[in-house]
């Protein structure tokens, strides 16, 4: 595991020593999940903005309905047998 050395504002790092004596946890473990969890969030809206940028496409929507119709499709012939 590396070591990363940071400065933090004073009253973060108040609050930070408060949730550490609450929680009964090391500091350095409320800061990595705390990481963790804005890294998931970024990841997120990164994966929304895509979505949100592909329904704009709209090569991308007529390849989607062009799978849909070959999706109900085979659904159809499935409930045939």
């Amino acid at each position: 595991m590396a070591t990363f050395t940071s400065s933090l504002p004073d009253k973060l790092l108040n609050d930070l020593a408060q949730a550490a004596s609450d929680l009964k946890l090391p500091k350095n473990k409320i800061i990595e999940r705390a990481l963790e969890l804005y890294l998931e969030q970024l990841d997120r809206a990164a994966y929304l903005k895509s979505y949100k940028k592909m329904a704009e496409d709209t090569d991308m929507l007529l390849l989607a309905e062009e799978g849909m119709t070959d999706y109900l499709q085979s659904i159809r012939e499935f409930e045939d047998q």
